[in-house]
């Protein structure tokens, strides 16, 4: 059952400081802290602080006329996480911004074991492999397509934008607190980890030697894509498999989001999963 809500009336108030300015200061990548924006979010948020998925809320910040709607939400976060309700003049000196619609959370990320996510996949398992991933709205897109078609894992590597900045896990509509996921290591290392359990690898180009659709199943598999524009680096493709989406001549390539899209269900469609 959640707190009672407290009444903040000043945008100076130091219990809310982390909500202060949000644009201009993101929580992401300090102290393991992260900003959740709107329903959707917050609702996943709450899941996964009570399954236990490595992440925590700390504390609350709402739209004083959001909280009756929203209250079956804020009963599944333990008492012990505050909840703040401010009005909108002071909400809007407090955020800088109206897109979070009167709801937002602080979260924490617990430390995971990278190493530990790999092993304890499955025996039948699809991963998604993220490369060179920059774009915060296509990683966000990448972790929703990833949760839309039972994806296992999203392993991103070092170069990788941190899919837990507030635009990302927004775009994902909080599928980044649903799918298990990790980030950090070089991309081959990653690949070559999940080569030695078993992963039938397939790299996603536009040049790709292979149909997506003509992909044989196998029990693992893992789809690797990368940056728009660049691509995968040639040393990753022509180690492993490679596929490819069909598309019109007049055309170089889709955006990420919509080739992995396409590539997941394909693969998930051949593994039986859809």
């Amino acid at each position: 059952m959640a707190a009672p809500p407290i009444a903040i009336a000043n945008a100076d108030d130091p219990r809310v400081a982390e909500f202060r300015d949000i644009r201009e200061r993101d929580l992401t990548g300090r102290e393991k802290r992260f900003i959740a924006e709107g329903t959707v979010v917050l609702r996943m948020l709450a899941e996964a602080h009570a399954e236990g998925r490595g992440f925590r809320a700390e504390k609350i910040l709402l739209l004083r006329n959001r909280v009756a709607g929203i209250q079956p939400i804020l009963d599944r976060f333990p008492a012990d996480v505050p909840v703040y309700v401010a009005e909108a003049d002071a909400l809007a000196g407090i955020v800088g911004f109206h897109l979070h619609r009167g709801v937002l959370a602080l979260g924490r990320r617990e430390e995971r074991d990278g190493a530990a996510l790999v092993d304890a996949l499955p025996e039948r398992a699809l991963v998604l492999v993220g490369c060179g991933i920059s774009n915060h709205d296509n990683a966000g897109s990448m972790f929703r397509n990833a949760a839309a078609f039972r994806a296992d894992a999203v392993l991103l590597d070092e170069t990788s934008c941190d899919p837990l900045y507030r635009k990302a896990l927004r775009v994902s509509v909080g599928s980044v607190l649903r799918v298990p996921h990790r980030r950090g290591g070089k991309a081959l290392d990653l690949l070559l980890a999940l080569a030695e359990r078993g992963f039938a690898i397939w790299t996603l180009s536009p040049h790709g030697k292979t149909d997506i659709r003509a992909i044989p199943a196998a029990a693992r598999m893992a789809l690797v894509v990368g940056t728009e524009g660049e691509g995968l680096p040639e040393a990753l493709l022509a180690r492993f498999h490679s596929a490819r989406i069909p598309q019109s001549d007049e055309l170089d390539s889709l955006n990420a989001a919509t080739a992995t899209g396409i590539a997941l269900f394909s693969m998930a469609s051949a593994m039986g999963r859809i």
